[in-house]
């Protein structure tokens, strides 16, 4: 029997999807406009600055992962080397694989990102499991290039697994670390975190999903997965809806279908996605989340407004899951990505939910880092 692959999968599923946008017959596909070279150079500054910030610096001369600069950069990156003609890693890449690698070799020995010290009660094994999941990811997804697991990899996932929670309602995630930043670092980030895990066991090659010792491991997260499925955000369920493309059979074609309906009914009118929209959820309805939602989403840029974090990984994840590039939903999403980025720097402009920072400082940066990483990705599947 033909065996049917995830992505076809989701295709298949589309089918019986009562959202027209994402199953319509096609459209004439938007232009190539965007500029490779200069989303390079963006994104090969903005981490050379990361990598020499002293406050990005860590133990052992290496330096923080972060979620929004280091590791969209390590996923994106190598997607732009055929564009410009590159055959190798470039010098930036290859810094940050060796402080990720050199971290992974000395995990017993290096000390955490952040401690609890400073930070509040359990920021030591927040640290680790963020940075343990973050490892496994970077290293699978640089592994997968060339189809072959290395050692290195292999020990990345050893001490992901190590850390994996076991017991009670948060069983099969890992301690996430939380500092009030959406949707990265937040109250709710566990299951982003865990959805990161589980796209680094669906990207790992020679088939690491089937390796005995970590069927349990597997079993656990996929477990927590589906079990706290029904309390998260749209962004998260997007993360996840990437990860089941990664991981055949991880999440049933009727969640799927969910997934998509759900986010072509939150496209805005001019394509994209507001990044707030997805984020906040009936649970963060206290009198504090009011305020923040407020002031940081309408009394700030973003104003309602799509921005291109939104846009860029929801593109991505679709495209992920097999929609046609020349759909509705994901054209008008290409679209907006192509004629939203700044075309004298190359990036694409997001914001923070969390922080009012100062518009000159390198910081503010931080969400057009991961913007313009994943709208890199985007395009560069997308063609």
């Amino acid at each position: 029997m033909k065996t049917i692959s995830a992505r076809g999968r989701i295709v298949a599923a589309c089918v019986g999807m009562s959202v027209s946008a994402i199953c319509a017959p096609p459209e004439a596909s938007v232009g190539d406009t965007w500029n490779p070279k200069k989303a390079a150079d963006y994104l090969d500054k903005r981490i050379s600055w990361w990598m020499a910030w002293t406050a990005a610096a860590r133990g052992q001369g290496t330096f923080c992962i972060s979620c929004h600069t280091a590791v969209p950069y390590a996923l994106a990156r190598p997607a732009l080397r055929g564009r410009l003609g590159e055959v190798a890693r470039s010098t930036n890449e290859r810094r940050l694989l060796d402080s990720v690698t050199k971290r992974v070799r000395l995990w017993n020995d290096v000390e955490p990102f952040y401690k609890d010290h400073g930070n509040g009660d359990k920021t030591t094994a927040r640290s680790r499991g963020t940075e343990a999941v973050l490892n496994a990811l970077i290293l699978a997804s640089d592994d997968a290039r060339s189809d072959r697991l290395t050692d290195e990899t292999r020990i990345a996932f050893s001490n992901m697994w190590s850390l994996q929670r076991n017991i009670g309602n948060l069983s099969g995630s890992w301690w996430w670390l939380q500092f009030g930043n959406e949707p990265f670092e937040a109250h709710d980030s566990d299951y982003y975190g865990a959805a990161l895990a589980a796209v680094a066991v669906g990207t790992a090659p020679e088939n690491y999903r089937s390796t005995p010792e970590v069927q349990n491991n597997l079993k656990l997260l996929r477990e927590y997965l589906h079990r706290e499925y029904a309390t998260q955000s749209p962004i998260n369920h997007i993360v996840l809806l990437w990860a089941s493309t990664k991981w055949p059979g991880l999440v049933a074609s009727e969640q799927q279908r969910s997934i998509m309906s759900d986010i072509v009914a939150m496209q805005q009118a001019d394509g994209g996605w507001n990044l707030a929209s997805l984020t906040w959820t009936w649970r963060d309805w206290r009198f504090r989340s009011l305020v923040n939602m407020f002031i940081r989403s309408y009394g700030t840029p973003l104003k309602g407004k799509s921005d291109a974090y939104a846009t860029g990984v929801i593109a991505f994840a679709l495209e992920q899951a097999g929609v046609r590039s020349d759909n509705v939903t994901l054209k008008r999403a290409v679209d907006w990505l192509v004629r939203n980025q700044n075309q004298t720097e190359g990036f694409w402009q997001a914001y923070s939910l969390n922080n009012r920072r100062d518009p000159t400082s390198a910081a503010e940066r931080f969400m057009s880092d991961a913007a313009t990483a994943y709208a890199v990705l985007a395009l560069a599947a997308g063609n």
